[in-house]
């Protein structure tokens, strides 16, 4: 028997060593290959197919690695861990093609904040019902594209939003987001959205002025949230803004508890096994099961899906009577893949890919160690990937990988001082 995973998804991807029986003809224009190989063998191949072309242009650029099975097992997480909450993938957080493939056929909603989020979703064939326009600030062009597309959820947080969406699509479903304690959250999104508990009833009441049809509430802990107890309060305050719509007239029928979720990444402090244990009991304490639960988790999903590999193209020494430091320059950084160092606070951590002839992933050297800085490729000084580590002595040539690099990386990369984005291969090594 054919698990979800086949059927469902690589049925519809090229996979390189895929049985013969599971493929199907592919479209033309889908060069993406999805290998069947540990993360490790696959940078493995990509490194020794570089060394046989040796004098080709740019045979050194950095690559990532995804493994489409671990998003897939995070999938099968989920819906052990929250059944009854449908988990609508924040594309935001990764926008890549076959990650977006991936999750579209197994059968999940997207959070999109964009017209050109809700574009990349529904060229996939995914019904707009799947679809919350999560994003309580939006441009008037994209409403109206919104309604073209009968992409009806959409959030809002203030007044003015609902007399924009009163002009321009007057039949959307509305969730009212309101405020939650982000303050124990790296991104506190609050800063920017979210409506005050006491002004929960005045935009409701406006709604009701407009017409509008307003169908629930949803709230966002901030992403990154360091506090499994941040999920309970947040689920208790929206509890009030149901009970403040119940007597206004308002029948609401969804409930949208937002992001903020863990990746497999995280293995200490909080984690998504505690983020369930806490929200997954308070949502059936305080929300009948007619209440329709939706969830916005991204960096949960592809975080620990993604390594990324780059070639160490000069080194410098510092001398000192306490022993020579190094500052190791790599080809790819804080504008390009590394972006999520400033943005999204992420601390990140280089391990030895190979040295010279030697292959070393995954392998714990006994070599002697240097205490040694890394730095991206570009002319600023604030391209500083790791001010302090530890790493043997390392050439020209040499190649670094980094772990965890799947959540707001990619999709924020630039093409500052003329550096490329990184190229992704794919592999699946769910069994």
């Amino acid at each position: 028997m054919h698990t979800e995973f086949q059927t469902s998804v690589l049925n519809q991807l090229p996979c390189e060593t895929m049985p013969l029986s599971l493929k199907q003809q592919q479209p033309a224009d889908d060069l993406s290959i999805i290998h069947n190989l540990p993360v490790g063998e696959v940078m493995k191949r990509k490194l020794e197919a570089r060394s046989t072309l040796k004098w080709e242009s740019d045979q050194e650029n950095a690559f990532f690695v995804a493994d489409l099975g671990e998003v897939y097992r995070q999938h099968l997480r989920w819906k052990s861990l929250l059944p009854r909450i449908e988990p609508f993938f924040a594309i935001k957080s990764n926008p890549d093609p076959m990650v977006v493939k991936l999750l579209a056929a197994l059968g999940l909603g997207f959070d999109c904040a964009s017209k050109s989020e809700i574009q990349q979703v529904l060229q996939l064939g995914v019904d707009p019902e799947r679809i919350i326009y999560a994003n309580p600030c939006k441009q008037a062009s994209f409403i109206r594209y919104a309604a073209q597309q009968h992409v009806a959820k959409m959030t809002f947080d203030n007044a003015e939003e609902l007399h924009k969406i009163k002009l321009l699509y007057p039949n959307a479903e509305l969730v009212l987001r309101i405020l939650t304690d982000d303050s124990k959250s790296l991104c506190q999104l609050g800063l920017k959205f979210g409506a005050p508990m006491e002004r929960v009833a005045s935009l409701l009441q406006t709604a009701k002025d407009l017409e509008l049809n307003v169908i629930g509430v949803s709230f966002h802990v901030g992403s990154g949230c360091l506090d499994e107890n941040a999920f309970s309060d947040a689920v208790i305050r929206a509890r009030k803004a149901f009970d403040i719509g119940q007597e206004m007239g308002f029948n609401f029928t969804l409930l949208d508890v937002g992001g903020g979720f863990p990746g497999a990444d995280v293995q200490d402090g909080i984690t998504f096994e505690k983020v369930a244990a806490v929200l997954g009991p308070a949502v059936d304490a305080m929300f009948p099961p007619e209440v329709r639960v939706i969830a916005e988790p991204g960096r949960y999903f592809v975080a620990s899906a993604f390594s990324i590999c780059t070639s160490v193209i000069g080194r410098r020494t510092i001398e000192s009577e306490q022993g020579n430091q190094y500052m190791y320059y790599v080809n790819d950084g804080m504008y390009g893949s590394f972006n999520c160092i400033l943005f999204d606070h992420q601390e990140v951590y280089p391990q030895v890919l190979s040295r010279g002839d030697s292959y070393q992933y995954g392998v714990k050297s006994t070599e002697p160690t240097f205490t040694c800085s890394v730095w991206g490729p570009t002319c600023d000084s604030i391209d500083c990937l790791a001010k302090e580590t530890k790493l043997p002595l390392l050439e020209d040539g040499d190649w670094i990988y980094w772990e965890n690099m799947g959540a707001y990386t990619i999709c924020a990369a630039s093409q500052f001082n003329g550096f490329r984005k990184s190229e992704v291969l794919y592999t699946n090594t769910y069994q």
